[in-house]
C-alpha cells in the first residue's frame, strides 16, 4: 500500500459514518481531520516505503499522542484523536484490510476535570431583566434574542440544537419542545412558562416578518435572522457573547454556559442526576455527573466564606 492509496480508506470510512451509521456532519468533520493529521504524522514516522495502515503499530500511535501534548494540545482533544484511530482501525478490520486493530492496547489520555462556567441565579435575572427592557422595544432582534436566552435557560438545550429547531417541533399549549441531539437522537424538553410567554412574543413579531419577506422566507425554522433565513450557530454564539459579557465581562461565558447554568441550577435545586442526564442529552450520566461537581465547589464555597473555622 502507498501512501496515494492510503488516504482513499479514510475517505470510503468517512462514508461509512456519514451514509450508513446516520453520524453528524460535525462528527464525520473532526473525524476527518483527526484522521488527516494522524496520516500526515504516520508516514514520515513509518520511514521508508510510507504510511501503509498495516504497519501501523501500537508504538506509532503512542508517538502521535505524545506528539500531539508536545504541541500543546489537550487531553480531551487527544482522546478524541485516539477515539477516531481506533473506530478507523475497527472499520478498517472489518473490511479485512488489516488483521488487527492497533489502537485498542493504546490507554486513553487521562482527561483534566473542568468544571464548567455559568451564571448564578442573580446574574441570571440581571441578564433576563435587561434583555426585557431591550425586547420591550418590540424590535425582531430583541424579542427574538431575549426568547433564545429563556430557551436555553428553561430547557438546556446544545446552541446546535437550538438552531435546529423547526416551529412544528415546539408545543406551547403543553409546554414541549422536541429536540435533536447528537447522532441525531431526539427528545422531548418542556418549556417553562417565562420561556413560553417570550417565545409567544417572539412569534408574533416573527409572524410579521416572513410576511413582509414573501417567498424567500424560511417558514420552517423557528428562529429566523432579518432576512427571515434561519440563524446560524455563529450568529447566536456572537449575539450571546455579547450579553454575556454585560453579565460578567472577562469570566469566559459563552453560549454553552446557559446550558450549564440550567444543569446546575436544576441539581442545586434537588432534581434527579437521571432526570437531568435525560433532559440534556447525555449517553452516559458520568458526562452530567460533573455538574455535581460544580454544585459542590459552589457549597464548599459558601462554607469556607461562612463557617468560622473553615
Amino acid at each position: 500500500m502507498n501512501d496515494a492509496a492510503a488516504p482513499d480508506f479514510v475517505a470510503a470510512f468517512l462514508e461509512h459514518l456519514a451514509k450508513e451509521r446516520d453520524v453528524s456532519s460535525n462528527t464525520v468533520k473532526a473525524y476527518a481531520r483527526d484522521l488527516r493529521q494522524f496520516a500526515a504524522f504516520a508516514g514520515p514516522y513509518l520511514g521508508e516505503g510510507g504510511l501503509s495502515w498495516e504497519r501501523v503499530d501500537r508504538a506509532a500511535i503512542r508517538a502521535y499522542l505524545a506528539r500531539l501534548s508536545q504541541r500543546g494540545i489537550s487531553r480531551r482533544s487527544a482522546a478524541r484523536a485516539l477515539s477516531a484511530i481506533r473506530s478507523f482501525y475497527a472499520w478498517l478490520n472489518r473490511q479485512e484490510i488489516v488483521a488487527n486493530n492497533p489502537a485498542r492496547a493504546v490507554g486513553t489520555p487521562k482527561l483534566d476535570k473542568h468544571l464548567p462556567g455559568h451564571l448564578d441565579r442573580s446574574q441570571v435575572e440581571t441578564l433576563l431583566a435587561a434583555m426585557q427592557m431591550r425586547a420591550a422595544g418590540g424590535r425582531l432582534a430583541d424579542v427574538r434574542d431575549l426568547a433564545i436566552v429563556e430557551l436555553f435557560y428553561s430547557s438546556g438545550l446544545r446552541v446546535s440544537e437550538l438552531v435546529g429547531v423547526n416551529r412544528a417541533d415546539l408545543d406551547l399549549l403543553a409546554g414541549l419542545v422536541k429536540v435533536r441531539g447528537k447522532g441525531r437522537k431526539e427528545r422531548i424538553v418542556p418549556v417553562g412558562e417565562h420561556a413560553q410567554r417570550a417565545l409567544r412574543e417572539y412569534e408574533r413579531v416573527r409572524d410579521a416578518l416572513l410576511a413582509q419577506a414573501g417567498q424567500r422566507a424560511d417558514r420552517t425554522a423557528l428562529f429566523v435572522g432579518p432576512r427571515a433565513r434561519r440563524l446560524t450557530v455563529r450568529a447566536v454564539q456572537a449575539t450571546m457573547k455579547r450579553w454575556l459579557e454585560r453579565v460578567d465581562e472577562g469570566a469566559g461565558l459563552s453560549t454553552h454556559s446557559l446550558r450549564h447554568t440550567f444543569a446546575t441550577h436544576l441539581l442545586d435545586a434537588g432534581a434527579d442526576l437521571r432526570a437531568v442526564q435525560e433532559l440534556l442529552g447525555h449517553a452516559s450520566i458520568s458526562t452530567t455527573q460533573i455538574y455535581t461537581h460544580t454544585s459542590i465547589e459552589r457549597l464548599k464555597e459558601a462554607h469556607r466564606k461562612a463557617h468560622p473555622r473553615a
